[in-house]
């Protein structure tokens, strides 16, 4: 595997990096030692200097995630921790208040993370997806998940409401625009909120597609998925009684919104639990762990029910896909794990279908939650992402060979 690219413009006209416009920068903060002086072409392969990732060159690194466990040595290479440099709560509603913070370069090119669930909250790793240097990172709990209160609160909680949040949390923070980054159900709300305002949006990593189609929610909780966990699928089945398995999303909906806690908590640790065990391509058990976490399950298992009982309270089955016409100008990214349990790659092939101006890229080692390989890939991604931000009409086209 090789990785090489090449700037074109409409024209298919090819530019070295010294002959760019004044717009473009005269260094590429993702590859510091990159020569001014280089020649990007389509026909010659370029030796990238990749120390961000701690390797000389690309080879190196394609060798690394080539081998039989690179997993320890490219997650030490993952951008380093970081801790936010501000933080905050907004009252979006008369009932939701919504944590956010805001990390790496106060004066870099803005990007919000979108996490999944939805209630799964971010987490102090979904920060090392971003060079510090380059991005101004804001991440933020959804209503009722993560810091955001009140806990597990549905009450006016719906996709069009965190549309709303997105864009108060973009005003509040004096952002014109930003790149939006969602996976799993981040890559719904993505999807909605670029939908509802393009103008906002000035590229879009999607991964791990999830377009709350009914078809997606059969496969993954009415049994479907159960033909691949079978042993994760029958504790999950096995605490509906057996006159209400016509519909597994609506029987844990009666019991997750029980007026019993306890009743909702059993219902939350099972429902949780059958998508942290299915969630890795590898099994991952701090991720299953999560299940025995009742704080954390209950917004998890209530928020995201909520929402599929609800269909995503979208018009239509294929509404994302119906409104793909009002982001086709936008530099999109889409990434996906071929084996992903959760988010079927059937999704993400419909989307590309419906958005063949969007790179598409199919990864066998990415699952629903990152592997370290895919988490570099993702990162070389967010550089073609750089590029956009500068400037817009050159695109980074990139393959692996």
């Amino acid at each position: 595997m090789r990785l090489g690219f090449k700037f074109a413009s409409k024209s298919n006209t090819f530019f070295t990096h010294s002959s760019l416009p004044p717009a473009f920068p005269s260094s590429l903060p993702y590859f510091p030692s990159l020569s001014k002086n280089f020649t990007f072409s389509g026909k010659k392969k370029l030796s990238l200097w990749v120390q961000r990732v701690g390797f000389k060159t690309e080879t190196q690194l394609s060798d690394k995630m080539e081998s039989g466990n690179p997993t320890e040595q490219l997650i030490r290479n993952l951008y380093p921790p970081i801790e936010p440099y501000s933080t905050g709560f907004l009252k979006v509603s008369d009932v939701h208040t919504i944590y956010w913070e805001q990390s790496g370069n106060p004066d870099g090119h803005p990007v919000v993370f979108l996490h999944g669930g939805p209630g799964g909250g971010t987490s102090p790793s979904n920060r090392r997806f971003f060079d510090p240097e380059f991005y101004r990172i804001i991440l933020f709990d959804q209503r009722g998940a993560g810091k955001s209160t009140p806990h597990a609160c549905l009450e006016n909680n719906t996709t069009w409401d965190l549309i709303d949040d997105i864009e108060k949390l973009r005003e509040h923070l004096k952002i014109p625009e930003w790149q939006v980054f969602g996976g799993s159900w981040g890559s719904t709300l993505a999807l909605a909120y670029s939908e509802s305002h393009p103008d906002k949006v000035t590229g879009l990593v999607l991964r791990g597609i999830f377009l709350l189609r009914k078809k997606e929610i059969d496969w993954f909780y009415e049994g479907g998925a159960a033909a691949i966990y079978p042993d994760a699928w029958e504790p999950f089945r096995d605490l509906i009684p057996e006159k209400e398995r016509e519909s597994f999303v609506t029987a844990y909906h009666r019991r997750l919104n029980s007026e019993d806690l306890e009743i909702q908590y059993a219902a939350a640790r099972a429902w949780t639990k059958w998508e942290m065990m299915t969630a890795h391509l590898l099994p991952n058990d701090e991720n299953i762990k999560r299940g025995d976490d009742d704080y954390f399950s209950l917004a998890f298992a209530r928020i995201e029910n909520h929402y599929f009982v609800n269909k995503g309270f979208f018009p239509s089955d294929s509404f994302l896909l119906d409104n793909v016409d009002k982001i086709r100008h936008i530099n999109t990214t889409i990434v996906q794990g071929r084996y992903d349990v959760c988010c079927p790659m059937m999704s993400a092939w419909d989307l590309h279908k419906a958005f063949p101006e969007a790179d598409f890229k199919v990864r066998s080692k990415l699952s629903v939650e990152y592997d370290a390989a895919a988490y570099n890939h993702i990162r070389f991604i967010l550089f073609s992402l750089h590029l956009h931000a500068i400037t817009q009409p050159w695109r980074l086209i990139y393959d692996f060979l």
